[in-house]
């Protein structure tokens, strides 16, 4: 009898479960994923170039961490939905986003969103911010917590 096969984002909830499960080599508990449960509004996208944008509205630009591992992401008009994987002390990436597929208005920040989420791999919090950065020193995206 064959078995079905693992979906990737099943094979990554999976991965990252197991993971937190997991002690680390030196015996110690493994880190809490810092950003679990937590919910940040858009500032600003600055990349290395020394390009900064700035959205119109925040409120526009918002990205959900759930506590089951599944990320949403509101992208002006459209939404975005996946799994997110954290690896201590800071790596974060996102499996692949499902999106809605609205026609933003011009100005939208959608399709720069919908190019940078699969290059994101670490993160840091600073003085209440999420600094979320891209691989190889592509940008920087800076959220603040929603209220």
């Amino acid at each position: 009898m064959r078995k079905a096969p693992l979906h990737f984002p099943a094979a990554l909830m999976l991965l990252s479960m197991l993971a937190s499960c997991a002690g680390t080599p030196d015996g110690s508990k493994p880190l809490k994923d810092p950003l679990a449960g937590t919910r940040w509004q858009l500032l600003t996208i600055e990349y290395m170039d020394d390009t900064t944008v700035t959205p119109d509205d925040g409120a526009k630009y918002t990205l959900a961490f759930n506590a089951d591992g599944t990320a949403g992401i509101k992208a002006d008009c459209n939404m975005l939905n996946g799994v997110y994987v954290f690896t201590p002390p800071s790596g974060l990436e996102f499996g692949p986003l499902r999106s809605t597929r609205a026609a933003c208005p011009p100005g939208s920040l959608y399709q720069t969103l919908v190019k940078d989420l699969p290059f994101v791999r670490s993160f840091v919090i600073k003085e209440g911010d999420l600094y979320i950065a891209l691989m190889a020193d592509g940008g920087i995206y800076r959220f603040t917590p929603m209220r």
